[in-house]
């Protein structure tokens, strides 16, 4: 298999609202990431994924760009922006900005010219169509719920956005769209960043505008639709003229598709598959699938393993925190199950990527009241569920369970009362648990599962085969384990993980029996030593990495 720097780093993401605040004002910014820089190398990361920093009049927190070459004031300038990039360059970290082309702010100056009439020059940058029967074009919905189409009464026609309607999407068929948007990536690169995030970049293509929603699923017309390829091939293009990693977010793409998108001659050299993360648990109560989220993960696995390259995660800026939607977020069972999750993900083959917070094992925020959320889809979600019947307390369990805005709590650095993420009070609030779980304290906590983070890419680094080995599955029908082995010529991984909160038993596959017995424990989250030829009984959420013996495999 091909090495490349990309493949061999691990990567950590950073949503900049959230992450420290260096001037007092609530909100993160590009000199708090800077602050910050000496603790990500501690981490041992190699490269930073920032969420977007330009600027917008921050509907969707940032998602909504109305100028490409410009930074929000929230966040900083441009200068503070360069010697971002500079300093993490000395440290030997590398930056990947998100780039958002889907669509753009309806403050951009482009949508502002495109309102302005039929025969503005800017007019066909966006996607306008007349009514039908005094209606909208079709019946689509977008996926911050309504319609995708916005009526415009001064050009009484109605335009297409796939988020909310101040977000109008681009038109992609356009060749003038196309060539602006690719000399704005080029201007970034020629800067110095190293690589992109593309964010929602399944959506670019559009079916035919008039044909009904298909099985009423939400973004069916306009998601991973036929003649996509073109458009991606050409983004290709301009991305293979620079040494840089490329992560596309690709929703509606499946396991079966993974080459066409990520192989090596794919689309991006990595892209977010929204397979395994669809799984959490709508309700509080509600039981985590174990056996499904292992044929999601081996189902990619699988598909890429010798052809192409998988991008690895448990959380984002978009999902609520895999400790408390996959694991067990109990006083008990935190630490533990935070680590389970960890050894799960982190030593498939693929390159990591930990969300800020995960590698302090940080929770869901226990939100009392619609009015502390500020995400846009979830305050629909609750009306909607309001609407339905459901009482204000069964809404918010919901919303407690579902809303990106678990994620976007501030970075827990200490206990303090705002965390030490700022000395006044933040733009959302700080998760009470803060004064239990934070960097400060677990930076000295040796079993904490920051170090467990650290040693796991540590243990990367120094393994060739956690990082290039194939992949193959052992136990797939088990309703609790989840257990593979990574292998490369004679050095072989084995990972067994408990993913319930119940004790489970354990027997060897036939796979692993011919292999032999001589397995080393590298690795735990419980203190536990012991041959693994002795081991029957699992622990809740027990994880455990052993390694073949090298010398006494080869005497065999």
């Amino acid at each position: 298999m091909e090495k490349k720097w990309w493949k061999e780093a691990v990567g950590y993401q950073i949503y900049p609202r959230s992450f420290k605040d260096s001037n007092g004002d609530g909100i993160g910014d590009l000199n708090g990431i800077r602050e910050k820089l000496p603790y990500l190398k501690e981490l041992g990361v190699n490269f930073i994924w920032i969420n977007p920093v330009y600027d917008s009049p921050n509907i969707d927190n940032g998602y909504d760009i109305s100028n490409y070459h410009e930074i929000l004031a929230d966040f900083g300038t441009m200068a503070d922006f360069d010697l971002l990039l500079k300093e993490a360059h000395q440290l030997d970290l590398k930056i990947i900005m998100d780039l958002v082309i889907n669509h753009t702010s309806d403050q951009h100056d482009w949508f502002r010219e495109s309102a302005k009439g039929k025969d503005n020059p800017y007019r066909d940058y966006y996607i306008w169509k007349d009514g039908v029967d005094g209606g909208p074009p079709s019946d689509w919905q977008a996926i911050f719920g309504g319609s995708v189409w916005e009526y415009d009464e001064t050009t009484e026609q109605y335009y297409f956005h796939a988020f909310a309607k101040e977000q109008p999407d681009l038109d992609w068929e356009n060749e003038e769209v196309r060539k602006e948007l690719f000399s704005m990536i080029s201007w970034w690169l020629d800067k110095g960043i190293d690589g992109f995030r593309v964010d929602a970049i399944s959506h670019i293509k559009k079916a035919a505008h008039d044909l009904p929603a298909h099985e009423t699923k939400v973004a069916a017309r306009y998601q991973n639709i036929e003649g996509i390829d073109s458009h991606l091939n050409e983004l290709k293009e301009v991305f293979d003229r620079y040494d840089i990693m490329t992560v596309g977010e690709a929703s509606g793409v499946s396991a079966h598709e993974a080459e066409k998108w990520a192989g090596k001659d794919g689309y991006f050299n990595m892209i977010f598959e929204f397979e395994h993360i669809g799984l959490w648990k709508q309700e509080e109560s509600e039981e985590f699938d174990i056996k499904a989220f292992k044929e999601a993960l081996s189902s990619w696995q699988y598909a890429l393993d010798g052809k192409g390259w998988n991008a690895l995660y448990m959380e984002n800026h978009d999902v609520p925190r895999s400790v408390s939607a996959f694991g067990n977020d109990s006083k008990e069972l935190r630490e533990i199950s935070a680590k389970a999750l960890a050894l799960v993900y982190m030593l498939l083959q693929g390159t990591p990527f930990i969300y800020q917070g995960q590698e302090l094992g940080m929770t869901n925020m226990p939100f009392e009241s619609i009015e502390q959320v500020d995400a846009l889809d979830s305050k629909y979600l609750y009306h909607e569920l309001r609407k339905k019947g459901k009482s204000e307390e069964e809404a918010m369990a919901v919303i407690r369970a579902t809303s990106r805005d678990n994620a976007r709590t501030p970075m827990q650095w200490d206990d303090t009362h705002y965390g030490g993420f700022s000395e006044n009070k933040p733009w959302l609030s700080v998760n009470p648990n803060k004064s239990t779980i934070n960097a400060e304290q677990e930076q000295t906590e040796t079993t904490s599962v920051f170090h467990f983070y650290q040693q796991l890419i540590q243990l990367r680094k120094e393994n060739q085969a956690l990082i290039y080995g194939s992949f193959e599955e052992l136990l797939p029908e088990d309703e609790q384990l989840y257990v593979y082995l990574r292998l490369l010529e004679e050095d072989v991984f084995l990972i067994i993980v408990n993913l319930s909160g119940e004790r489970a038993a354990y027997k060897h596959s036939k796979q692993l029996e011919k292999l032999g017995e001589d397995w080393q424990l590298v690795l735990g989250n419980y203190f536990e030593t012991g041959k693994l030829s002795e081991l029957s009984t699992l622990q809740p959420y027990e994880a455990r990495l052993y390694q073949l013996k090298i010398n006494e495999k080869n005497s065999n």
